[in-house]
């Protein structure tokens, strides 16, 4: 069989590759569309693909892998109907997967590396650093895996998962374009959002690559000293260069830009902060999304009260900055990103 590539999976090839491999077989040009349309439901293997010929879901078999994620653990919040998954990759890492009640419908949180190399203090996912990026097919199957499992219907995404999704952009980027595939899942880019810490290149190529999706920053403080001490992405590309790739973001497509700010107690979060950040948003297309941390078993930071979190969004929204305090979901889980996983390692 030509293009027979046992070490690569099958999912792991873009339209374009999987119409060749049909191609060089002499199959019709519709074979890539039933195969991808299969995929992008989250089938388990080559055999579950019934609408193909015995004899080309042999030959697929044998000649590429294909993997799948299990779900090794779920924890289901009792008090909002929150569900995390920890996933088992093919290799046996973990990623994490949250699925989240709204009232305007239902949002799926996903992962995009195995761990992650950005190193900020508050966050679990980076304690053990980065293990690996995930492929695009691993970040699908996380979506196709939690429908399954809530038999709920989901209209959002949010890459806000384990992992920095510009430190994986050109998985991340054919996950994308496969979620908003018309013969994939069919969602509206603007249904999708990204959360980045902080990587300028990554902004600046994103909106150009994806104009209608949505943009999150960590920004978690508004001076650069601040933000070095807790984040050492500041190091690579500091505040005033990140705020500038920020406007020009808004500049290209028009789309308010989120600042996702975690208030640690004692750290970021008084009066003072929230005055200096909003002088730092001035003038900017942009909503600032307010964390109370959740608590970290290995990290020694404690998140803001919600009293003190209320004070801080309306402090900014008398300086005109739009702000909002998140709603803690599944705080009777372990709800900070990366926290299960290390719960089972």
């Amino acid at each position: 069989m030509k293009s027979c590539n046992a070490m690569k999976d099958l999912k792991d090839h873009t339209r374009e590759e999987l119409r060749e491999i049909f191609r060089s077989l002499g199959e019709p040009a519709y074979r890539e569309q039933q195969v991808f349309r299969w995929m992008a439901r989250g089938v388990e293997s080559v055999g579950d693909m019934t609408d193909l010929p015995a004899r080309l879901r042999d030959a697929l078999s044998e000649c590429f892998a294909f993997g799948t994620l299990e779900v090794e653990r779920e924890q289901v919040s009792k008090s909002d109907g929150t569900r995390k998954f920890l996933f088992r990759l093919p290799d046996g890492q973990k990623v994490e997967a949250v699925f989240m009640k709204y009232s305007y419908g239902n949002t799926l949180c996903l992962s995009t590396q195995v761990g992650c190399a950005m190193g900020c203090r508050f966050c679990a996912s980076g304690i053990d650093g980065k293990i690996r990026d995930l492929a695009a097919w691993e970040m699908l199957y996380q979506y196709t895996a939690c429908l399954a499992k809530t038999g709920e219907p989901v209209s959002h995404i949010v890459l806000m998962g384990m992992g920095e999704p510009f430190d994986n952009y050109g998985e991340v980027s054919k996950f994308l374009h496969a979620m908003h595939d018309p013969d994939g899942i069919g969602m509206s880019y603007r249904n999708m959002t990204v959360s980045t810490c902080g990587l300028v290149p990554g902004i600046l190529q994103f909106s150009l690559d994806f104009p209608q999706a949505g943009l999150a920053v960590s920004l978690h403080a508004a001076s650069q000293e601040e933000r070095l001490a807790i984040m050492p992405v500041a190091q690579a590309w500091p505040l005033e260069e990140l705020i500038e790739a920020c406007k020009t973001y808004t500049e290209r497509t028009r789309r308010r830009i989120t600042f996702e700010y975690a208030l640690i107690s004692g750290a970021n979060d008084d009066d003072a902060h929230a005055l200096q950040l909003a002088e730092l948003l001035k003038g900017m297309l942009c909503h600032v999304n307010l964390i109370p941390l959740n608590p970290v078993s290995d990290i020694a930071l404690a998140g803001s009260s919600r009293d003190r979190a209320v004070r801080f969004a309306e402090t900014l929204e008398r300086k005109g900055i739009p702000a909002t305090v998140r709603r803690q979901l599944g705080s009777d889980i372990d709800a900070a990103c990366g926290q299960l996983r290390r719960n089972t390692l």
